[in-house]
């Protein structure tokens, strides 16, 4: 039985030919590869410094450099394919682009919404990294701002990843939004107390108070008549708005409260009688003295 290699020798021949001919154009390419490569490095350098010099967060500026980086690198890789194998045009190549681009869009859905989601809320800054939030259940300090994720540090030692989308399709309380932050409670007194003398009694012991400002006052307002007393909303601001501050300082008036009103022996009948109940914070809804 005769074997005749001719064909496949030829077909060998051939090919190796087509690559010694291809040899000068990948030099190039990788040369020019090269370059995009070294200039996306400086694109990417001089976005985050760009960035950062309009003073957007460092978590901004990096996203952007990486975004200006891979897109210059991509270019390269485009020019470098056309200098490789010239019968392809650019026209062909920006088509399977897209096409490619389509496929893994429908692919990588949820990831590109997330990235997207991302890119919005550092441009936009709702929040920055050390504000504490609450989104949905979950409350806590923020501790980076990723592409992908937000994530938060709970007050009790967890760490919860929420993906941006999330984020930023859903309410979000800034708790740090601003300086200054307000804090109330609701106690009960007797029907046959003095609401005056008592609201001055409140307002004076609140002033003592070291964490408490002055400017917006505290104050004391009837909010509803119990069956056995007269229900008092107490209401103080504090600087800064940190809820571990806001905690401390609601130990120091409350305790400051009891002790001021059981020395004057105001009446606060039961149930109300030492339950301080809070309406701006419901897993801490009451605080028994």
């Amino acid at each position: 039985m005769n074997v005749d290699f001719s064909q496949a020798i030829e077909q060998l021949e051939w090919m190796l030919n087509e690559g010694i001919l291809l040899i000068p154009n990948l030099i190039i390419a990788a040369l020019v590869f090269l370059g995009f490569y070294m200039i996306a490095k400086l694109a990417r350098d001089l976005t985050r410094r760009l960035s950062q010099s309009y003073g957007h967060h460092i978590n901004l500026a990096v996203v952007l450099g990486r975004i200006v980086r891979w897109s210059v690198m991509l270019l390269g890789l485009l020019i470098s394919i056309v200098i490789v194998v010239p019968n392809i045009s650019p026209a062909q190549l920006f088509q399977l682009l897209g096409i490619s681009s389509v496929a893994l869009g429908f692919a990588f859905r949820d990831i590109l919404q997330n990235f997207f989601a991302g890119i919005l809320l550092l441009v936009t800054e709702p929040f920055r990294i050390g504000d504490q939030i609450i989104v949905d259940h979950y409350e806590g300090t923020v501790e980076t701002i990723e592409s992908r994720a937000t994530i938060i540090k709970t007050y009790d030692g967890r760490r919860v990843v929420i993906p941006n989308t999330q984020l930023f399709t859903s309410p979000v309380t800034v708790q740090t939004a601003f300086e200054v932050r307000r804090v109330q409670y609701d106690l009960g007194i007797g029907y046959d107390e003095d609401i005056e003398r008592v609201k001055g009694l409140i307002l004076e012991t609140i002033r003592h108070v070291e964490d408490v400002i002055d400017e917006p006052p505290p104050e004391v307002i009837v909010v509803g008549l119990g069956d056995f007393s007269v229900i008092l909303r107490v209401r103080w601001w504090i600087r800064p708005a940190l809820r571990s501050e806001a905690v401390d300082t609601r130990n120091t008036v409350l305790a400051a409260l009891k002790a001021e009103l059981m020395a004057q022996d105001i009446d606060m009948p039961f149930p109300t009688q030492h339950v301080f109940v809070s309406r701006t914070d419901t897993r801490d809804s009451s605080s028994m003295l």
